[in-house]
């Protein structure tokens, strides 16, 4: 234990002398390491005992996922940067890959599936990294004229660079393919592309959100009906992301205080926004209609609905009973992707979307309109209306107030423009 202690204020002072981490993080930096190596002594490679060591951390539930991420940094500085530890890059032991480096596709996206569940990431999360990985795989494959390629920091370079020029995709979605590639060497692999980061990583111009009139609301708003344009209001009215609305559940309406419950959020946030005062009969008659639904499935006995978090497990009634229910559930039943029961999802994003395109094609609005544009209009709206731009962060669930900023310069656009000087020369000249 002396002997421990001696090394961790020497690794203490490493850190503080290199300049790797900021003074007030050293203490923490070695507490993890103290943390790491006071388990019992194991023979799995050193990056096998790193990913459990962090894996029982998430599992622990009492730790948010920088502190995860600031652990396996501790590690790496402690036997990487101090130590000197060459075995750190051994690829680590699993089935996806085998002894010549090559990976299994199949294996590999297995894998990841796990990992990404591991992490808590959302399924629409899941699909988009296991559908890139997949792309990247096949890439690959045909590349190298082999079923199992070898998977590289060259080869993520290339496929990166082939999106980039020869299909010529936004950087957004060059961004979202590179971290998935990241994602998988990390995570899966095992494989040392800590350089690729910020250096492939591409550089996104300004961009200003497209935003409805007011006029253009109301005749967007008019052209449309039933639950879409139920769903619509909702977005607008309150902000909303189209999954946010789409998973909503009936307790999450709080109708006498006029808010909305945004559950699990983008960044697995909560947050509350605004209920408009109109439409709320027409939501009200909405909700006796999904209640009715909601009987008809408990009396056919199906599944309850999915349950965030394993509640169900914790509370194993929770998903039938009707606070939990969908507000805008689907007609039809389906099968869940994760635990493969059959039981009523909520409505697809689908739906609204395609409504929305329809209906600004009927009231001839030639923006390129979105659901995403009503958030936008709802956000713009507010400013003009004078309502502080923080209470509007917290409304739209923004982490930095530099995001929600952005419609301000939106605002300038659809404010009175100032008359042109020739126009105030030309009114006193005369023609």
């Amino acid at each position: 234990m002396r002997e421990l202690e001696s090394s961790l204020q020497a690794f203490g002072e490493f850190l503080l002398k290199a300049q790797l981490v900021r003074p007030a993080a050293a203490p923490y930096v070695v507490r993890w390491v103290r943390r790491f190596l006071s388990r019992a002594a194991s023979d799995e490679p050193l990056t096998d005992q790193v990913r459990a060591f962090c894996e029982d951390l998430e599992r622990n539930g009492e730790f948010e996922d920088w502190q995860i991420r600031q652990a396996d940094q501790a590690i790496r500085l402690y036997f990487v940067n101090f130590l000197k530890r060459t075995e750190w890059h051994r690829r680590p032991a699993s089935t996806v890959v085998d002894e010549q480096g090559r990976t299994s596709p199949l294996a590999a996206l297995e894998q990841l599936r796990t990992r990404v569940r591991t992490r808590h990431y959302s399924y629409r999360t899941e699909c988009t990294y296991v559908d890139w990985v997949r792309r990247f795989l096949e890439y690959l494959a045909q590349q190298q004229g082999a079923p199992h390629p070898q998977v590289t920091s060259d080869a993520v370079r290339d496929y990166l660079a082939h999106l980039a020029v020869r299909r010529q995709v936004s950087a957004s979605t060059q961004n979202q393919a590179l971290c998935a590639m990241l994602f998988l060497c990390r995570e899966v692999l095992g494989v040392e592309v800590e350089h690729l980061s910020p250096v492939m990583r591409a550089k996104r111009g300004e961009r200003l959100p497209v935003v409805l009139s007011v006029p253009e609301t109301i005749a967007l708003l008019d052209a449309m009906s039933g639950t879409a344009r139920l769903m619509a209001c909702l977005i607008y009215g309150g902000g909303l992301r189209v999954s946010e609305c789409c998973e909503l559940r009936i307790k999450d309406l709080d109708f006498d205080q006029g808010l909305v419950i945004v559950r699990r959020g983008k960044g697995d946030k909560d947050r509350s926004t605004l209920l408009a005062e109109v439409g709320r009969e027409q939501l009200r008659a909405h909700l006796r209609t999904s209640e009715a639904l909601h009987h008809a499935d408990r009396r056919a006995g199906l599944a309850g609905v999915w349950m965030p978090d394993a509640l169900d497990r914790k509370y194993p009634n929770a998903g039938r009973e009707l606070g939990w229910f969908w507000v805008f559930p689907s007609h039809t039943l389906s099968t869940d992707p994760r635990a493969g029961i059959v039981r009523r999802h909520h409505i697809s994003d689908s739906v609204v979307q395609k409504a929305v395109k329809a209906a600004a094609e009927k009231a001839r609005i030639h923006k390129p309109v979105s659901v995403h544009t009503l958030r936008h209009s709802f956000a713009t709206h507010l400013l003009l209306n004078g309502v502080d731009i923080r209470q509007i962060q917290e409304y739209l669930g923004h982490a930095n107030v530099e995001t929600t900023m952005i419609y301000t310069h939106v605002v300038k656009d659809l404010r009175a423009p100032a008359r042109s000087p020739l126009d105030i020369i030309q009114g006193r000249t005369g023609p």
